[in-house]
């Protein structure tokens, strides 16, 4: 498990929006290592469901051995108004999930919103594979027709 030093972020630039055809969610997210990381509250709130549902779906991945816990969770210390004292804060480590997490979850919850995402991730996945074998196409088609200086197309 990775351990990071950080506070808590306040920018939009980290806000992920679900898109729902009457409402949207709207959730802010940390971004290290080039991943998405989330709490357990998080990964509830976007999927609209108990986080104790969100905690026996990570149980049964790690268990699985479908992801490595050691790789997908990490612990950042976070700060926090102090829930007892006006005007302080404090600092306290909380485990995040990061983006391999979040989609294995989202594919178990049974949910509004988790329906929505998988469809979402499905039509992302589809359009990404779609446009990366047509270009593969393109690249190949290029490489056994290429055009002889003079015009005429080769054959390699």
């Amino acid at each position: 498990m990775q351990n990071y030093t950080t506070n808590q972020l306040d920018s939009k630039e980290n806000e992920i929006v679900l898109y729902q055809p009457n409402d949207a969610v709207h959730l802010e997210v940390r971004i290290s290592n080039e991943s998405v990381w989330l709490t357990q509250a998080q990964i509830a709130f976007l999927f609209g469901v108990d986080k104790s549902g969100i905690s026996r779906h990570l149980k049964n991945i790690f268990e699985s051995a479908e992801l490595d816990e050691a790789l997908v969770v990490a612990k950042f210390a976070t700060t926090t108004q102090h829930g007892a004292i006006e005007g302080k804060t404090q600092t306290t480590e909380t485990k995040f999930y990061n983006l391999d997490a979040i989609f294995s979850v989202g594919y178990r919850v049974n949910s509004f919103n988790a329906t929505m995402f998988r469809k979402w991730a499905t039509s992302v996945l589809k359009d990404y594979l779609l446009k990366g074998y047509s270009v593969n196409q393109r690249f190949e088609r290029l490489e056994h027709h290429r055009e002889h200086p003079c015009g005429h197309s080769v054959s390699a």
